[in-house]
């Protein structure tokens, strides 16, 4: 096996070719060295084993995240990024036709909406992209939704439009629970919350408020009558 330091001397010439690259076939050159690198880690499996610098015009955010920042949190965001720089990636899936923000919407917009930190970071985003097999956008949202329940930050109404979204999608209350971190009842109260009906067509209910008349004394034919 060859020491560290040879294989890093060896690689000398090719740092010296990146110094003398311009800017944006530098970016392209180190990409493509790390998605290299990347074949041969023994994490290759992990996405933040590879970090990409991908233009910010080809992420785009998604329409799906409940997620929701205060303007001062934002904030403080913008002067965490500012100070001590991006510490965490955003998480996207590639398209055809660009980068959709699984997580990391928040540090998405900061990196477009700061000029000073769009100006520092040159017009790139850092990224890290999921597997490629989610191509089911109930795939994608339920990733999204688990990323932040994951840090404890989701809104009620926004989750109850995803359940709502994945119930169309013909996602089953148990798989619904599954891939969103969710027990039944929490899935139930969601359907609730849209006030659609249809979500619960499938949905099977206790029948713990069946009337059982114990009282010989009570009329039953009155109960009839008033549709109890």
């Amino acid at each position: 096996m060859k020491a560290p330091n040879t294989i890093l001397d060896q690689c000398l010439p090719i740092f010296a070719q990146l110094e003398g690259l311009p800017l944006k076939a530098k970016i392209e050159a180190i990409n493509a060295i790390r998605l290299a690198l990347a074949q041969h880690s023994p994490f290759k499996t992990e996405p933040v084993d590879c970090v990409q610098w991908i233009p910010n015009t080809e992420v785009q955010a998604n329409d799906y995240n409940p997620n929701t920042v205060a303007p001062p949190e934002m904030k403080l965001l913008e002067l965490s990024i500012q100070e001590d720089g991006y510490t965490q990636p955003i998480v996207g899936w590639k398209r055809e036709d660009a980068i959709e923000v699984i997580d990391g919407f928040h540090r998405h917009r900061v990196g477009k909406e700061s000029k000073a930190i769009q100006k520092r970071i040159h017009g790139y985003l850092p990224l890290v992209v999921i597997t490629s097999d989610r191509s089911e956008l109930s795939d994608r949202m339920a990733s999204t939704i688990r990323h932040n329940r994951a840090r404890g930050k989701h809104g009620v109404d926004s989750m109850s439009d995803i359940v709502v979204e994945l119930k169309k999608r013909n996602r089953s209350e148990d798989w619904i629970a599954k891939h969103l971190g969710m027990d039944e009842y929490e899935v139930l109260r969601l359907c609730q919350v849209s006030g659609l009906v249809e979500l619960f067509a499938n949905t099977g209910f206790s029948k713990s408020w069946d009337i059982e008349v114990h009282d010989d004394n009570i009329d039953t034919d009155l109960l009839d009558e008033a549709d109890v």
